[in-house]
């Protein structure tokens, strides 16, 4: 296993610009999952420190933040997107060591994505604005497009370097300060970005960010009074018990939820480029990915040849150091979860599914949380394995006939997030993504993302989006104004 080079100082609380202990003293640690070795500790946020935090975030909106002129937002979001760039080998080291993703992932994926983020909202900055609407000779009427206030963003361990920028560019770009929670067990680079948005000239308060226990801090974030909206991604269980708490406080709420996404690859379909796109799918991120092409939809005259060729390409994509630029598979993020994709495994050989590659814990050199790239082959769409959502590199092959039963198929499922489509024919193509109940559908590709395309789910996999220009009105409040010119 590659050394750790350089030791990790313990993360703080980020509030009111200063880096802190939480109020009650209290840390814990996080740990390696490719060596199940202690990492640093890390302030242990409570609810006094959630109070602060949105203190601190109310008072920065109220002054120095809603005073700034739009072109200097702009220009102080623009250097943190440069910042993030600039530390890049830093920030993917560190999102490497406390994922387990390969550092491959982190730095020549995850830190462009994140500053992309902020490079593409601060461009929204000075574009934010109301209209002018003909309503009556006697009125000057228009609108005006305004800030919420206090935005919680509560993201989850998967992409946590990536959520940031999800979460915060947006939310800032239209005006907002944040309090920001990052998953407890991944929080190192949040906190790393919230040091570099100081250094980048954000005012105190501005962003706020706490590492800490989802049910103590994430929930003291949302129950708050002081915060004016909630942004989720996580598990769909999470997510409605956070609506049922924001309710009593009417906050706003989007969701970005689970899935269990649907990758169709019909029989006229580039099957070489549909069998790389079929194993990136589900593999890319360790499987770790909401938007999974976890459920491989294959249509009958190609199944055997498919599954074939595809198990070859798993049995080749070996766990390995995470450090190592070659690692293409990494460790999973915890042993929690470890164990919840192995059980799912053996939760499908008893409902009848057929191991074609995989489906064994492989430690390296001895250690690690890792897993096989698995293959399930012979699933029925209403297998378990096939239905719930097992976040690992655990892919469930389906078979279908035509294209009618495909979509329902493919249909058939209380998720929406994504979809995948392969086929040469366009017109096919057109009518099925058409057909498809989720909110973002790849044509003859997969796993694609930018900051300038909205994402989000249909279903059970949650309500609004995350970027693009359609996730700034959830960001944003609408104001009337009436003046009489009579």
């Amino acid at each position: 296993m590659t050394e750790t080079l350089t030791p990790v100082k313990p993360g703080k609380l980020i509030i009111n610009g200063q880096p802190v202990d939480s109020a009650s003293g209290k840390t814990y640690t996080t740990f390696n999952p490719a060596t199940e070795e202690p990492i640093c500790t890390v302030a242990e946020a409570g609810p006094e420190d959630v109070d602060r935090a949105v203190r601190a975030a109310r008072a920065a909106f109220e002054g120095p933040w809603s005073k700034m002129r739009p072109a200097e937002r702009q220009r102080v979001l623009w250097r943190l997107g440069d910042l993030i760039l600039e530390h890049g080998d830093e920030i993917a080291r560190l999102e490497t060591l406390d994922n387990g993703k390969p550092i491959f992932e982190s730095r020549q994926i995850d830190v462009p994505m994140a500053a992309n983020c902020f490079h593409y909202f601060a461009g929204w900055i000075t574009k934010l604005a109301g209209e002018t609407l003909p309503v009556s000779p006697s009125f000057f009427t228009f609108t005006l497009r305004e800030p919420l206030g206090v935005v919680g963003a509560i993201i989850p361990w998967n992409f946590p370097m990536i959520m940031v920028g999800w979460k915060a560019a947006p939310a800032l770009a239209a005006g907002n300060c944040v309090v920001l929670k990052p998953a407890e067990i991944t929080p190192l680079t949040a906190i790393r970005i919230g040091e570099l948005a100081l250094e980048a000239g954000l005012p105190p308060g501005v962003l706020n960010v706490l590492p800490g226990k989802g049910a103590i801090v994430g929930e003291a974030i949302v129950k708050h009074p002081g915060v004016d909206k909630i942004s989720f991604t996580g598990s769909t269980e999470v997510g409605k018990h956070l609506m049922k708490l924001s309710a009593d406080t009417l906050k706003k709420l989007t969701l970005e939820l689970g899935g269990k996404s649907p990758n169709i690859v019909f029989a006229d379909a580039d099957l070489e480029a549909a069998v790389r796109g079929a194993s990136t799918g589900i593999f890319y991120g360790k499987g770790e990915v909401c938007a999974a092409g976890s459920r491989l939809l294959v249509e009958g005259s190609i199944y055997d040849d498919f599954v074939a060729r595809l198990a070859d390409r798993a049995r080749k994509l070996a766990p390995a150091d995470p450090l190592d630029p070659k690692t293409r598979l990494g460790a999973l993020v915890s042993e929690t979860q470890m164990n919840k994709v192995l059980g799912y495994v053996e939760t499908g050989g008893r409902e009848g599914a057929r191991l074609a590659a995989g489906g064994q814990r492989q430690p390296v050199n001895g250690k690690g949380w890792f897993v096989q790239a698995t293959v399930l082959e012979g699933v029925e769409n209403r297998m378990r394995v096939a239905q719930e959502e097992i976040f690992g590199p655990v892919l469930a092959v389906i078979r279908f006939d035509d294209v009618e039963d495909a979509i329902r198929k493919a249909n058939d499922i209380p998720y929406g997030l994504a979809a995948g489509v392969w086929t040469r024919d366009v017109k096919k193509a057109h009518a099925v993504a058409r057909r498809l109940q989720a909110g973002t559908v790849w044509v003859n590709t997969y796993n694609f993302y930018d900051a300038g395309m909205p994402f989000g789910g249909y279903k059970a996999s949650g309500f609004g989006r995350d970027l693009g220009p359609e996730c700034l009105r959830d960001y944003t409040q609408v104001k009337s104004v009436w003046m009489n010119i009579e």
